[in-house]
């Protein structure tokens, strides 16, 4: 029923009678707003997100039905359908609530102004809604003039507050504190004596510098920058599958903070690594959580969801990492708090419209020449060893199909399309088949696929020819038990040879077509078979699974020229396994064609409202692109747009999360939010200063590093007095230094570094701390770690999401489900238990006695000072050896370097 239709039942008169004159919004409607709805719909409260006090919020509407005044259209508008539904949960005001419902002229006066125009007038408005883009961060950088330094601004603000800086600390304490901070690992007492003896002007200064030029200050540096962007190495959701090739971005952000990459290059490396040839950086476009290909339903509402949620998580990490704004809430509505309507937010989601998430291929010139060298000798033999398999051990008949690789060869044909048509698979049908890489050899060796259109009803068809093998990258059919692909060449090709399988890694063995037909088009219309599967041997499942076709029979042959094939193709293909075959990929942004994007109705993907072209935030600057632009073109905008140094939030929040990771807190606590709801800053003046002098050093991290740790306030001393207490109990005035518990991989790492049994070793895979790496059945973790790999520091370990580690993970390690742009310090009886009864404590202590008693000799008071020494960087006063000497000679040194790892000295930054 319409509202025509329910007036007409109320008496009808009111739809047929005659006005004089139109509506007067001040005079007729606002009394009823003011009678009925101001309650719950005005500035005190806003249920469901409807303001009706203020023109704007009012035309915007509720967070689930907006917009909610449709002028011109009574009809369609929630405003009226509200108040004359008979559905009792909708029906405004509520019953049984103590406003009484509108009367029938009531509705009739508010019905006839949306159909008038809903005219508002502008300023008469009673109050005023406030302007969220009149905030401190989306204004210029605002630095007063003269010179200036950290510890002025802080002693500026402290004297304010009747409070100064405490006394320098130590040179031991600041040594320790400064190399905790910026490698995550103890000074050796070899450094810290090296610095004690050290009475020249520059003695800080080339400790600072040493440890800005150690490899170990991109790992530590590296971890804060993971923690943000919600690193992890599995997929997540219930199944939380592995994703084998994320590392190579984890390795990237390490070596982007040793080279001290500039900031603004960092930032447009990561959104657009793929015109920078730093694919490997693309990686943080999907460092979140992801759905797989199996995990989403088969219809395309589901589908287009799933797609929405991807492109929403590049969205939130972008706006949260680099600009510190929660765009997602402004992904079913326009933003509650911040500048930032729901139009913005897909403008932004535009730019990311040609994304997949996916494997590919990094490029590296240097390695795909020495490849190429190898390839080129390598697979002719291969070539050669597959004609010769079969027919030389007397069958007749070729090989079954493999999983990893089919070779197809047929007399060159000239052809403008290739189709590929699956009749059955070696499940009897019961999946959908799986084609990895589908490549099309001309007689040059050339893989003339890789210039095609793909034409298939199957999922992810592009990646039947993107050049990258694996299960992730794999055209996926479905029909059960069938299927068929197309290719489309721009020009005619004339080809010999087809080379398929399901999975080229030869990870997976199912989904593998048993039955199918290759046909060619050599003439429009005209289409001529050039292979089947008809004279292959029945598919063998325990020998496919191992690949032991061409190892086993090629090894029990007696041929001749067989023999000398392998002898010419082993040393060769040794000489490519330190390459990995020359494929290393990296779990990363895919590069497609971008898809139109529509601007979406409360965020759902079945009511489009029409499509946006990519834009950044309409209210700083915005830079746009056309709607046909390319994906990389789109990506590479967008990034010069946040790192461009007129952008005012860039530079402020890059600098914050610095400060905040030196300090503890940020000039700005909520270094993920700079909106309306985000904290003000501590400190404004040094905020815009330190930025503005970011942005004039070219970007430089480490020369902020410099500025700050040599700073008087960063070397002050951490002792508490009764009037800090009482005037900045949180520190955020910065009277001392605030020592602080130091995180979870700065405590194993510490624990391996001072034993002596620290693999330095850097980059590549992840070591296991679990016994398993991805699916249902759940993490055990693996509790002793002998060989060296599990003794790099964690941040090379294989990061499961949404599982903590069984003894480090109860010291507050994110479990990348979300970003963690400051860690939690809870304080628990389980880390406690954890860091003393562990195994790997046991292992560490037993290491570290081992070590003490190497250097010191059987005397217990020597092993009790050369324990000191390593741990805290100092010798222990004559009470603490007599005590930690009766312990040795009680429980053993052992039990005395598990205390030693359990003490506060050792677990905080000083």
């Amino acid at each position: 029923m319409n509202v025509r239709e329910v007036f007409l039942l109320l008496g009808g008169t009111i739809f047929l009678s005659v006005e004089s004159s139109a509506v007067d919004f001040v005079k007729d409607v606002r009394p009823i707003f003011q009678k009925h709805c101001y309650e719950c719909h005005s500035e005190k409260k806003q249920k469901s997100g409807l303001r009706l006090d203020v023109k704007k919020a009012a035309f915007i509407g509720g967070d689930n039905h907006g917009p909610d005044i449709i002028p011109g259209k009574a009809d369609e508008s929630p405003l009226i359908q509200f108040l004359v539904t008979d559905v009792e949960d909708e029906i405004m005001p509520p019953p049984g609530s103590d406003r009484e419902p509108l009367s029938r002229e009531e509705i009739e006066i508010l019905t006839r102004w949306v159909n008038e125009g809903a005219v508002w007038p502008d300023g008469v408005d009673l109050v005023e809604l406030e302007d969220t883009s009149d905030h401190w961060s989306f204004k210029p950088l605002a630095v007063p003039p003269g010179d200036h330094s950290i510890d002025a601004f802080i002693d500026e603000k402290l004297k304010e507050s009747g409070l100064s800086r405490s006394p320098e600390a130590e040179r031991r304490i600041w040594l320790r504190r400064v190399t905790l901070d910026l490698t995550g690992l103890p000074p050796t007492p070899e450094e810290l004596q090296t610095f004690l003896s050290d009475d020249s002007g520059s003695a800080f200064e080339k400790v600072v510098e040493r440890l800005l030029g150690s490899k170990h200050y991109g790992e530590r540096w590296a971890q804060h920058w993971l923690d943000v962007v919600r690193y992890a190495d599995t997929h997540g959701f219930e199944v939380n599958t592995e994703r084998a090739f994320a590392w190579p971005y984890r390795d990237y952000v390490i070596n982007a903070f040793n080279t001290d990459t500039p900031w603004d290059q960092f930032i447009r490396e990561q959104i657009a690594g793929d015109a920078y040839g730093k694919v490997e950086a693309t990686g943080f476009l999907v460092t979140a959580a992801a759905l797989l290909p199996g995990q989403i339903g088969k219809d395309e509402e589901s589908i287009r969801l799933a797609r929405q949620d991807e492109l929403g998580e590049i969205v939130i990490n972008t706006g949260e990492a680099f600009l510190g704004l929660s765009l997602g809430c402004a992904r079913c509505h326009d933003h509650k708090f911040d500048p930032i309507p729901a139009k913005d937010y897909y403008s932004m989601q535009a730019f990311f419209a040609g994304v997949r998430y996916g494997d590919r291929q990094i490029v590296n010139p240097e390695v795909d020449s020495i490849v190429a060298g190898i390839r080129k000798k390598l697979v002719p033999l291969e070539l050669e060893l597959a004609e010769h398999l079969l027919p030389a051990l007397g069958k007749g008949v070729r090989a079954p199909v493999s999983a990893r690789a089919n070779v197809e060869k047929f007399p060159p044909v000239t052809a403008t399309k290739v189709r590929f048509v699956v009749k059955a698979t070696i499940d009897e049908n019961k999946h959908e088949p799986f084609i990895d890489e589908f490549e099309v050899y001309n007689r040059e060796g050339q893989n003339v696929a890789l210039s095609a259109e793909v034409v298939s009803k199957g999922g992810k068809p592009e990646s039947a020819n993107d050049g990258v093998y694996g299960n992730e990258s794999c055209w996926r059919s479905r029909e059960k038990g069938g299927g068929s692909l197309e290719l489309v060449f721009p020009e005619p090709k004339e080809i010999h040879q087809i080379v398929w399988g399901r999975d080229r890694t030869g990870k997976y063995p199912d989904r593998l077509a048993s039955d199918y037909v290759i046909e060619v088009e050599t003439e429009p219309g005209k289409w001529e078979k050039v292979a089947d599967a008809s004279n292959r041997m029945p598919f063998d499942r325990k020998r496919a699974k191992a690949d032991l076709y061409q190892l086993d029979d090629f090894a029990k042959s007696e041929h001749p020229r067989i023999k000398e094939i392998l002898a010419a193709r082993a040393p060769l293909v040794e000489e490519l396994k330190p390459y990995n075959g020359g494929k290393q990929l990296v779990f990363a942004a895919q590069s497609h064609v971008p898809e139109p994007m529509q601007l979406l109705n409360r965020g759902d993907p079945e009511q489009p409202k029409g499509e946006v072209a990519p834009a950044s935030l309409s209210f700083l600057d915005p830079v746009e692109m056309p709607k046909d632009s390319k994906d990389v073109e789109r990506r590479k905008a967008l990034a010069n747009w946040i790192a461009d140094p007129g952008n005012p939030l860039t530079a402020r929040v890059a600098v914050n999360r610095i400060w905040q990771w030196h300090f503890g807190t940020g000039l700005v606590a909520t270094a993920n939010d700079f909106g309306n709801l985000g904290a003000l800053p501590s400190h404004p003046e040094l905020l815009d200063w330190l930025a503005s002098e970011f942005i004039e050093s070219g970007w430089s991290v480490k020369k902020l590093h410099r500025r700050i740790v040599l700073s008087k306030t960063y070397r002050q001393g951490n002792q508490v007095h009764s009037d800090g207490l009482a005037k900045d109990a949180d520190v955020r005035l910065l009277w001392r230094f605030p020592s602080r518990r130091i995180e979870a991989e700065a405590i194993r790492d510490g624990m391996l570094s001072v034993s002596g049994t620290l693999d330095e070793k850097m980059y590549g895979r992840g070591y296991d701390m679990f016994s398993s790496r991805g699916g249902t059945g759940g993490f055990k973790p693996i509790e002793s770690h002998q060989k060296p790999d599990g003794r790099r520091r964690m941040i090379y370990a294989y990061k499961v999401r949404m599982e903590r580690e069984g003894v480090f993970g109860a010291f507050d390690c994110p479990d990348a489900g979300q970003s963690a742009p400051k860690r939690s310090r809870s304080t628990t009886p389980i880390q406690a238990l954890n860091l003393f009864n562990s195994q790997f404590t046991i292992d560490l202590a037993s290491d570290l006695a081992k070590r003490a008693r190497a250097e010191a000799g059987e005397d217990v008071g020597s092993q009790v000072a050369r324990v000191w020494n390593l741990a805290f960087g100092r010798q222990p006063s004559e009470t603490e050896t007599t005590e930690a000497a009766a312990v040795v000679r009680d429980h053993g040194l052992e039990t005395l370097c598990r205390v030693i790892f359990n003490s506060n000295e050792f677990l905080f930054l000083p």
